[in-house]
């Protein structure tokens, strides 16, 4: 399952996949298949976004258009 609200937000705010990686501290191939949905994201990856991005994890995971939905 591909997370489109995760990779669109990434490119509003005009940031690399390789710059997120290094946050997470995995390779820019594991981001990408956190992006497309190969790799499961996991807790500890999905609060980190959200706190990074300040969204709910909801909307990284396209249960909602919302951003602040909490």
């Amino acid at each position: 399952m591909q997370f489109k609200n995760l990779r669109g937000i990434r490119e509003d705010k005009d940031i690399k996949q390789k710059d997120i990686a290094k946050y997470l501290n995995v390779s820019q191939n594991t981001y990408s298949q956190y992006e497309t949905g190969v790799i499961s994201l996991t807790a500890e990856v999905l609060i980190k976004l959200a706190d990074y991005y300040n969204v709910s994890i909801d909307f990284l995971l396209d249960r909602t258009n919302d951003p602040n939905t909490k």
